[in-house]
């Protein structure tokens, strides 16, 4: 291929699929510096490679862009890295090392408002897939919708980001519950000290429980508080070794697990006076490690 069309073909795809990028890597490193490096090194190593024995540049940078941040969230300790090679020229000039704390800020900004356009439906299915790297099968469990309703939401929320505009204007207040919210802090909070009568009394009497761990058979629901905050606590307690956050599943209250960096489970938490009356879990197998 001519230099002139391998470069226009890098220059295009900086232009559509970088915010889409920064938004995955994000998601992944929780931190908007590093995601800043890994979207540059991915597309430092498609400069450094044979552009046009690629066909979907887009797929290709967003396995490089995973891989490089499972490299950083797996490694013991997290090293800043620099591209391999220089950035195709997009037309600024290079930017000040003393202003990388602003340029972070600003990202960081950015990205939120992008996200934050999206539709709680699209935003769910997008951070799980595209960030958290649930299958389309897994999610639709979760939130009860088909597989294919749950694609068509990522596909619209890619969309909406690649042609988002990277502003900072904040986008119009959406109103999330207080109640959501709490919901998912308390039941992390008696999960990870390990509470286990405070667990019982958060959970509904008829409260009943069901867990997916891909790839293995299903495991049997159970109801009951006491039977169900037994199995939640060998899930998510203390002796689990995992970090619980809170997470909203299209505007109802969930709880996202890591473990080494990693999400290994989302929950899915239905409330009903103050206490939780569902349980819903979605797993994938890990080995116990960092948090």
């Amino acid at each position: 291929m001519e230099p002139s069309l391998q470069d226009a073909r890098v220059r295009a795809a900086w232009a559509a699929d970088r915010s889409y990028l920064l938004a995955i890597a994000t998601g992944m490193l929780g931190r908007s510096a590093e995601a800043e490096e890994v979207v540059q090194e991915a597309f430092a190593r498609l400069v450094a490679g044979l552009v046009d024995e690629i066909d979907d540049l887009r797929g290709w940078l967003v396995v490089v862009t995973r891989r490089l941040c499972l490299n950083r969230l797996g490694s013991a300790e997290t090293k800043r890295t620099t591209p391999t090679s220089d950035l195709p020229e997009i037309g600024q000039a290079m930017i000040d090392p003393a202003d990388r704390l602003t340029l972070d800020d600003e990202v960081r900004r950015a990205l939120a408002v992008v996200i934050d356009r999206l539709s709680p439906t699209e935003r769910t299915s997008f951070i799980l897939h595209d960030v958290f790297g649930f299958p389309f099968d897994a999610i639709a469990e979760l939130v009860g919708r088909t597989p294919a309703a749950c694609r068509q939401l990522a596909r619209r929320a890619r969309q909406s980001i690649r042609t988002s505009s990277f502003d900072t204007a904040p986008p119009a207040a959406e109103p999330r519950p207080v109640a959501v919210a709490d919901l998912a802090r308390r039941f992390i909070a008696v999960c990870q000290g390990g509470d286990v009568q405070g667990l019982i009394e958060l959970l509904d009497p008829k409260v009943d429980g069901a867990a997916t761990v891909m790839g293995r058979p299903p495991l049997q629901p159970v109801s009951g508080a006491k039977t169900v905050a037994e199995r939640a606590m060998r899930f998510f307690g203390p002796a689990a070794d995992v970090w619980l956050e809170p997470f909203a599943l299209e505007g109802r209250p969930g709880v996202v697990a890591r473990s080494g960096g990693q999400v290994v489970a989302v929950v899915r938490l239905d409330g009903r006076g103050g206490r939780i009356l569902h349980v819903h879990a979605m797993a994938r197998p890990f080995r116990r490690g960092t948090r």
